[in-house]
């Protein structure tokens, strides 16, 4: 077996490189793919290898960043990190980031693993290795034609936590059904959040969670953050959010965002009130699992965002945010995150329906376009295979689109005629292309 699992990692470098060099693709999948073939046990055997802990992160949203993000603070503790920061999440994935990561010897020399884990695939993943810690981000209405409906995915997480009973679940306990499901997992966790009400609520959004998993009452909320995510309780059976072992308090999101848990006082240049969540997530993570982070500060200093997670690029004169928004609650707090900048802008909505996104697009029409209808959004251009679908649904919002299917061609009419300051939204399959698209003209321009 130990032969195998160095043919293994030969083969998954190789066509790792090759997909990059050869196709100008990210690689990952295909060399998770054939690393599996070759060895079908080759994340067992490596995972064994890690030193310390091993965190999965998983839920609807914040996923590839909250796992970036833990991964770059145990890296600036000192430690080595085997991280799928590509945010390829399923088993092929997964495999490829231990693959990829480990020497041309077969063997990995890691202290941590962070892993993001898609949450249907934690039921093929676990069977490999139990991990130590699981990050439980959020869980909202994503992909239905895929996934099915939340108590689907609830089911299977359960099954894949109570499958680990020694792992510990860090949860985001302003979310009603993340903290049911951790607290019905039997596992022992502790919960993060923000406490007291942060900005004024502004969208009309569809709450996931208003009905108690407890007895079926409809919760009582004392505020909401966004979405179903606040402050609640059930005054029918007592259920309510658990004490949170770390607090965001002290909030400013004027230029980048402030937060202070713990009583220490972190900054970060990061836009959207939702990457608090992120940070936070990332930071309890770590500190649950007894880590000081004295150099949590200095991490998120030089942490650039990469993968289209609020990734910027500087194109002949105009400023690029590319980020990723695939689900009604992601997409409401992308546009959140684009209207706190009061500078005039010019918008590229960019929507596929390829088998990774799901092919129902329906859960546009749950999104809060309207906000968008301000005079400082100066132009709004719907691209993608579903671009058509994307303008008659903001032509309902009282905006006139414009149209344009491919990406790159869209990106270069906004380049030339925009106003300088660009965002870039778009859904799962659009964004590697984009991505690569960018950074092209970033290089060539």
């Amino acid at each position: 077996m130990g032969l195998r699992r160095v043919l293994a990692v030969w083969a998954a470098k190789a066509a790792e490189k090759i997909s990059v060099k050869v196709f100008h693709r990210q690689g990952v999948t295909w060399a998770g793919k054939i690393a599996l073939a070759i060895c079908p046990n080759i994340l067992a055997e490596l995972s064994k290898q890690v030193r310390k802990d091993i965190f999965v992160v998983c839920g609807t949203n914040g996923k590839t960043t909250t796992n970036n993000l833990l991964a770059a603070a145990l890296k600036a503790e000192g430690y080595r990190v085997i991280c799928n920061r590509t945010g390829s999440n399923m088993l092929n994935g997964v495999a490829a980031a231990f693959a990829l990561g480990a020497g041309l010897n077969g063997k990995i020399e890691a202290d941590y693993a962070c892993i993001e884990i898609d949450e249907a695939s934690t039921r093929r993943v676990f069977p490999f290795f139990k991990p130590d810690y699981m990050v439980l981000t959020n869980l909202f209405r994503d992909q239905l034609d895929r996934y099915g409906e939340i108590d689907l995915i609830m089911e299977i997480l359960k099954e894949s936590i109570q499958s680990a009973p020694e792992m510990k679940v860090i949860v985001n306990g302003d979310d009603a059904l993340s903290a049911y499901l951790a607290k019905d997992s039997g596992n022992a966790y502790v919960a993060y959040g923000i406490s007291k009400p942060v900005q004024r609520e502004t969208v009309q959004e569809i709450r996931e969670g208003r009905f108690c998993k407890c007895c079926g009452a409809v919760l009582d909320y004392e505020f909401y953050h966004y979405s179903q995510l606040g402050s609640y309780h059930c005054s029918k059976c007592g259920f309510q959010r658990p004490k949170l072992s770390f607090d965001a308090e002290d909030i400013h999101l004027e230029n980048g965002l402030a937060f202070a848990t713990e009583g220490r006082k972190f900054t970060t240049s990061y836009r959207g009130f939702y990457n608090i969540y992120n940070l936070l997530a990332a930071y309890s993570a770590a500190r649950t699992a007894g880590l000081s982070l004295e150099h949590f500060q200095t991490m998120l200093d030089a942490f650039r965002p990469e993968n289209g997670r609020m990734e910027k690029f500087h194109i002949a004169g105009t400023d690029v945010l590319l980020n990723l928004a695939k689900n009604p609650a992601g997409f409401n707090q992308n546009i959140t995150a684009v209207l706190e900048d009061p500078s005039p802008k010019d918008l590229i909505i960019a929507i596929n329906d390829n088998m990774q996104d799901g092919i129902d697009v329906s859960w546009l029409w749950d999104v809060d376009f309207d906000r968008l209808r301000l005079a400082s959004v100066e132009s709004i251009l719907a691209s993608g295979i579903r671009c058509h679908d994307m303008g008659l649904r903001l032509k309902y919002a009282g905006i006139q689109a414009q149209i344009e299917a491919d990406i790159e061609k869209a990106i270069d009419r906004k380049l030339k005629d925009g106003c300088g300051n660009l965002y870039v939204l778009v859904n799962y399959t659009a964004l590697f292309g984009t991505r690569n698209v960018l950074k092209n003209m970033e290089e060539s321009r």
